[in-house]
């Protein structure tokens, strides 16, 4: 670990500052998964536990004005009214969230108006001894994700006079430079928690720095275009890596095969074939689907075909890798000793073609003396919804964060904390 973490700072009689990942699903003004927020406690009891003198949590909550946007759009085709406080008040203010949390900690938890301004300021200097404060959505303000850095140093210098410590916990938002992940880092002590700590420490040492081999790397999900700078660099890392899911069409398609109508992104089938020329030039074997599971719509209750690789007729589209696929995949899992998934192989949603994604899961949690990997997305779905989840090393808590630490890229949110 080459940042400071909450263990190396004192935090006795000081205030401290919390950064975490409460972007937690909710409907209707109720938490639906509280992962994220169990995912925290540690931390939190930590400095409470360490005799901090107040505790001030800061998180964002989904994205308001985009998702509102949409809401209203779909609530438009649908002929429905949109009540624009009503839709707030069920998806974006953390209410629920602070309530959720004060259950978890048997604490009181008090909650501000807003993350700046009078009342909030009244508020923090209000608080008892060990009291805490969740401070309301962050991005309730532009400041926030705003793309002019003065306009978020500001907001980032308002967030620090709540604190005499700043300890950042949300690996999820760790790869935005925004006001609450970055900005505020610059104007106090700035140390990791606990689950920060966990994730740089899988993510960064066991993955990009120094995996135990042999190392074999699996990503699906539907697109090559939103993993292609992954992919260029696992190809640098691995030993072997599994190609699945519908971005698995896009290769099959450069190399020349039959896809019928499955998915296909045609303007990354040229950068599919250069990313197959490395892997030959690198002497990395890509593992691709060689028979699959192909209906003729996109639906749960499709009627579900076994096809060989290259015979998918043009109206059938593959959901799923079939049987030989998975005892392929499989032999290239066998004896790995670092595994990093990324992606389902399968449209794992609907059960009937969620197949191949269960068994992979499985297998993968039950390798020997092997470092298991989750990358965060639908990967962490397929995995508890697989029930193996307490066998896997390390499930990520940030899908985009955890990819753009893998390819390479230096995340804002970790950068700006202070090195050992």
């Amino acid at each position: 670990m080459k940042k400071k973490t909450v263990r190396d700072i004192d935090v006795r009689g000081k205030r401290i500052l919390m950064r975490v990942d409460f972007n937690v699903p909710m409907k209707d003004g109720v938490v639906q998964d509280d992962t994220r927020i169990k995912a925290a406690l540690p931390t939190i009891q930590y400095v409470l536990e360490q005799g901090a003198k107040s505790l001030v949590l800061v998180s964002h909550l989904g994205d308001p004005k985009k998702d509102m946007q949409k809401a209203k759009e779909k609530a438009g085709k649908d002929g429905e009214l949109f009540d624009e406080k009503k839709y707030i008040e069920a998806k974006h203010k953390m209410a629920p969230v602070a309530a959720r949390l004060a259950q978890l900690l048997g604490k009181e938890v008090k909650l501000a108006p807003a993350c700046m301004g009078p009342e909030t300021d009244a508020r923090v200097k209000a608080l008892p001894q060990g009291g805490i404060l969740m401070l309301e959505n962050t991005r309730f303000h532009k400041e926030e994700i705003s793309k002019d850095p003065a306009e978020r140093e500001k907001m980032g210098r308002a967030l620090a006079q709540y604190g005499d410590i700043f300890v950042n916990d949300a690996f999820g938002s760790a790869h935005r430079a925004h006001a609450s992940t970055e900005s505020v880092a610059h104007f106090l002590p700035a140390v990791a928690g606990f689950l920060m700590e966990k994730e740089l420490d899988y993510l960064q040492a066991r993955i990009v720095d120094d995996p135990a081999r042999p190392f074999v790397a699996m990503i699906g999900g539907a697109k090559v275009s939103s993993k292609i700078a992954v992919l260029e660099s696992l190809l640098t890392k691995v030993d072997r890596l599994i190609v699945g899911g519908g971005m698995a069409y896009t290769f099959l398609k450069a190399k020349g095969l039959s896809i019928g109508g499955s998915l296909v992104e045609d303007d990354m089938i040229d950068t599919a074939r250069k990313i197959l020329q490395k892997a030959y030039e690198s002497h990395v074997y890509i593992y691709l689907p060689i028979d699959h599971i192909v209906t003729t719509e996109f639906s749960a209750d499709a009627e579900a075909k076994h096809v060989a690789r290259g015979n998918i007729d043009p109206d059938q589209m593959g959901m799923d890798i079939g049987p030989l696929t998975i005892e392929k995949f499989k032999g290239a899992l066998r004896g790995a000793k670092t595994v990093f998934w990324n992606g389902p192989v399968g449209v794992f949603e609907f059960p009937k073609f969620a197949t191949g994604t269960m068994a992979l899961a499985k297998v993968i949690a039950e390798l020997p003396d092997c470092v298991t990997v989750i990358g965060g997305g639908d990967s962490v779905a397929a995995v508890n919804q697989s029930g193996v989840a307490e066998k896997i090393s390390h499930i990520s808590t940030g899908g985009g964060a955890s990819l753009e630490l893998v390819e390479g890229k230096v995340l804002p949110g970790v950068a700006a904390l202070l090195d050992k």
